[in-house]
């Protein structure tokens, strides 16, 4: 295989994969941001009922339709089962872009990675009231991106954990994120439903793994921190405080505060319907004895 890099003119080898549920006001700036330098541009769909799939294949970019089971699901198909060009898969949010940095990157050193690995990560600049809120998105925090088809597995059906058959890297540049791009409102609507979907799977109950904090996995350090911080007393107000503190939210600005709050709003929703949940249990359980 050549190592020299691709010119400016050739298609990057990699697939990049949108999925989307009515993202007709955002789909076309996501595609925009890659549809000249990848070889194909894939918006994988969950029957929206808006205009996303007219908007998406006026844009450039091919539609493939699959019921939404689970973001891990949907992603597993993308990797496993729908037709695509090529091997390798980036996974681009409909709220995302690819900076020209990471284009540049990605053409100067994607031959010579994809050698040796078979999954990078990428960290993301969260945009909010016009700039990067470095401190209070709790920035850097990796995600795995740009796959290996056939050498990854994805787990989890929110926050999903992206587990490789190989080796891992890390990409220098970014992500743009623009999770307020179609307003608050419908920030804390798809927050709302992601909450339900975190506390459902943490009723379930998940040992803390201290070990995977001194892995050289990101994904999996991720993981290991995320199991001791859902395992914390007063978890939103620790959130608050490590955001807007420890991290320094409080020199984004005004912007930086509403963020830190905005988060910490989420963990309280999780924190409050999992109490919800394990309450309907508990009532379960006394209803089922009282009928013995």
């Amino acid at each position: 295989m050549r190592s020299e890099g691709h010119n400016k003119g050739e298609r990057l080898p990699i697939t990049v994969v949108i999925l989307t549920k009515n993202e007709e006001k955002t789909v076309c700036d996501a595609i925009a941001s890659v549809l000249d330098d990848f070889a194909e541009v894939v918006v994988l769909d969950s029957f929206s009922t808006d205009r996303t799939e007219e908007c998406a294949r006026s844009a450039g970019a091919n539609v493939v339709k699959n019921e939404f089971k689970g973001y891990a699901s949907q992603r597993n198909f993308a990797l496993r089962e729908m037709p695509r060009a090529t091997d390798w898969v980036f996974f681009l949010d409909a709220d995302e872009r690819i900076s020209k940095e990471l284009t540049a990157e990605l053409r100067r050193d994607f031959l010579r990675l994809s050698e040796t690995c078979r999954l990078l990560y990428v960290r993301r600049k969260d945009m909010f009231e016009g700039r990067w809120i470095k401190r209070s998105s709790g920035y850097p925090t990796w995600f795995g991106r740009l796959c290996h088809a056939p050498s990854v597995t994805v787990r989890r059906e929110i926050n999903e954990e992206f587990h490789c058959q190989g080796a891992t890297e890390r990409l220098k540049e970014h992500l743009l994120h623009f999770p307020f791009q179609r307003g608050l409102s419908h920030w804390l609507e798809r927050h709302n439903s992601y909450s339900s979907l975190e506390a459902a799977t943490k009723v379930e109950g998940e040992k803390a793994d201290v070990r995977l904090l001194f892995t050289g996995d990101p994904g999996l350090r991720r993981r290991g921190l995320k199991q001791i911080y859902m395992r914390l007393p007063f978890r939103p107000l620790v959130g608050f405080l490590y955001l807007y503190v420890f991290k320094g939210g409080f020199l984004d600005g005004r912007p930086g505060l509403r963020y830190a709050l905005l988060r910490a709003f989420y963990e309280l929703m999780i924190s409050i319907k999992l109490d919800e949940i394990r309450a309907a249990k508990i009532r379960d359980v006394s209803i089922k004895k009282d009928r013995r």
